[in-house]
Parts: structure tokens; sequence; C-alpha cells
């Protein structure tokens, strides 16, 4: 443990340190030990996944009532910074489940399909969030997987790419178009189940980072879903879409906080014990300008993620500082894991040590759940809109 090496604690509440802290251990003491092994296999441990649920991790948003916690998204982001200083592909499965999917049920289920999966997304069931296909990446309404209404269904068409989660979920919130000359205003969310005729999961991505989170394929020929799995209304996935990633943004921000922290522990420890020279690299003042450039930077990526979700827990406008938060937090890990890799010097370079993985887990933060460039473009519309 690195003392000195967070935030002050006023940042958080009394509950919020003490959720922090036991986080903070689960990922010690059940990850830890399995993260080189799970980024050499590409494959998430199912026990991690069960283990996630037992703790609570995977419906801290959701009712109480339908076993969840009943928290914040602020809570939220602290389980993903936590998760993500130790691993960045644990990490993402429970952002994914927290800030897409579960949020996207509370805010749009019917009372019906709140009782029905929200209970299962708490306890059991890992959910995916499927709208990317591959003519739509940033362009993300250029979707061309189909929905038409046949006896008493849905029968969607299509496929579906780079979905996290895609080998451990059992629910999936799928974008189809149910006309295509609506253009957006034909898409519709729809709660497909694993087990739903017509459905499969496809290739599984051979990934630069956060390896052991799968990203797959998914197919749907002729996929039944009943009429009453329609997500909000006919027609509004376009608005749940962009509702939801807006909040999935900060999510993202503590992910790659968290993993920025992780890189900025391993080299504070390195620089006190490597030595060179005949001292510590740590006590040249060039290292040590270095390592402060990081601790700044990292506060403030840290401090702008937790700024988006406090406005978002107010009910106040946070879709710029999401997007702010985003962008700006992505740079600095992809930055200080970079650092890191360069004061580890050729130690770093290899897979003995761990920066190198922190860096390769960083650079998807650049892409995933809107580019930087679409953060940027989203950031510019809004001060244009004001001026």
């Amino acid at each position: 443990m690195i003392p000195n090496a967070r935030p002050a604690l006023t940042m958080w509440s009394e509950d919020e340190v003490a959720f922090r802290d036991a986080v903070r251990s689960f990922a010690e003491s059940e990850i830890k030990p399995h993260v080189t092994e799970m980024d050499e296999q590409a494959k998430m441990k199912p026990e991690i996944v069960s283990k996630l649920f037992e703790m609570g991790l995977m419906g801290i948003e959701s009712p109480e009532h339908f076993g969840g916690a009943g928290s914040s998204i602020s809570m939220a982001c602290i389980a993903i910074e936590e998760l993500a200083r130790i691993d960045g592909s644990v990490s993402v499965l429970c952002d994914v489940q927290n800030t897409l999917v579960t949020n996207a049920i509370i805010k749009w289920g019917n009372p019906g399909l709140q009782e029905k999966y929200l209970p299962r997304l708490a306890r059991e069931w890992v959910g995916a969030y499927c709208l990317s296909e591959s003519s739509s990446g940033s362009d993300a309404f250029a979707l061309k997987t189909r929905a038409e209404k046949k006896d008493g269904k849905w029968v969607l068409n299509g496929n579906k790419l780079w979905i996290t989660n895609g080998n451990e979920a059992s629910f999936f919130i799928v974008f189809a178009n149910i006309d295509a000359s609506k253009g957006y205003k034909g898409i519709t969310a729809f709660i497909v189940e694993k087990g739903f005729k017509g459905f499969t999961v496809g290739k599984k991505e051979d990934k630069l980072g956060i390896r052991a989170s799968s990203t797959c394929e998914l197919i749907f020929e002729n996929c039944e879903v009943p009429e009453e799995n329609v997500l909000g209304e006919i027609g509004k996935g376009y608005k749940i879409a962009i509702e939801t990633l807006n909040e999935g943004r900060i999510g993202i921000g503590a992910q790659m906080v968290g993993i920025a922290q992780g890189a900025y522990e391993a080299t504070l420890n390195y620089i006190k014990s490597r030595e060179q020279f005949g001292k510590a690299i740590g006590q040249f003042q060039g290292v040590q300008f270095q390592l402060a450039q990081m601790r700044i930077e990292l506060e403030a990526s840290r401090l702008m993620v937790y700024n988006a979700a406090r406005l978002k827990d107010a009910g106040e406008d946070f879709i710029e500082s999401a997007a702010m938060a985003k962008y700006y937090s992505s740079k600095v890990a992809e930055k200080i894991s970079s650092m890191a890799i360069d004061l580890f010097g050729g130690n770093g370079f290899t897979k003995e040590y761990p920066v190198e993985k922190f860096w390769r887990d960083a650079k998807i933060g650049q892409i995933y759940e809107g580019t930087s460039n679409m953060q940027l473009q989203t950031i510019a519309k809004i001060e244009m809109d004001r001026a």
C-alpha cells in the first residue's frame, strides 16, 4: 500500500471511504493473484464474476427491493476505479453492468421488465450493451440490424460487433431498426436473453489490452424476442442509447483513473528500490519531476470524473462534464502508464513487470463509449450552443 497516494478523504463521505476500502481489499486478495493468468489466457475466471455478485458490485444503483444496493453512480465509480487499479478487464465488466445495462433498465424499463430482470442482474446475470456494428461505430445510428413484427413477436436479424461481456452475459440490450426509412427514429431497444431462439455469440476478439474482458460478435438469425421485451418506447432507442452512453462515459473515466493509479503506484514503488549510479533513481530530480507530473494529472482526472458523477447524482446537467472527464482521463491513463514504462526502463518493456499491461489496458479508453474525437465534438457543440 502506498501512503498518501490517494486523494484527501474529505473528497468522500465515511460510507464511501469504507466502501472504497472494502473494494480495494477484495481486488487485492481475490483478483490480483489471477491478473497475469487471465491476461495471458484472454479469459475471465468465472469465480471472479461470481464474487463480484457476492460483493454486491453488480447492482450498485439497482433499488434494494430488487436485490441491489440502491446507491449512486459516484459509488459505482469508486468500485470501478478500485477494480481497474488491479485489473482493467474486471473493472469494465463491472462498469458495463452498472452504468449501461442496469441504469438503462432502471430508467427505461417498465415495471414488468424491472421486476423480471433487475433481481437477476443484481444477483447472477451479467449484462451486455449491444449497439456497435461493422458500419456503425462513431456513427452509432448507421446500424443495419433489423427488427420485424411477426406473429406477436419481434424477429431480429443482423450482427453486432465489439460487444463487451459477450461471453459472460445472459442478458443483452440490443438496438435494432424497425423501419429503415425513418432513420434513427426507427431504432428500438430490445431485451434479448442468451437462450432466445436465433441468437448466438460469435467470434471473440483477440485484443491488445483488457484481454480477459470478452469482446464478441453477436449474431441474430431470425431471433425471436417477446413483444413485451421492448425497452422503453418503440422508435425511441436512439434516445436510450444517447442518454445511457452519456452516463457510461463517467464509468469509463473511473476505469481510466484506476488504471492510471495502478501504474502510478507501481512506479512509485519501483523508483524507490531501483538503484543506478549508487542511489535509488527516485532520488534524481529529473525522475521526481516526472513523478510529480504523473501525480498532478492523475488527481486532475480523478476530480473531473467524480465531479461529473456528483452532477449526475444531483440531477444536474452532466453531459459536458462527462465528455471532458472521459476524454481527459483516457489521455492521462495512457500518458501515465507510458511514463511508467519509461521509468522502469528495460524492465518496463517486459511482462515480468505490471506497467506494460496498464499501458495496454489504457489505450481502449480513447476508443470505446465514444472516441476522443467524439468527446471533443460533444464539448465543442455544447460550447457553441451556449455562446
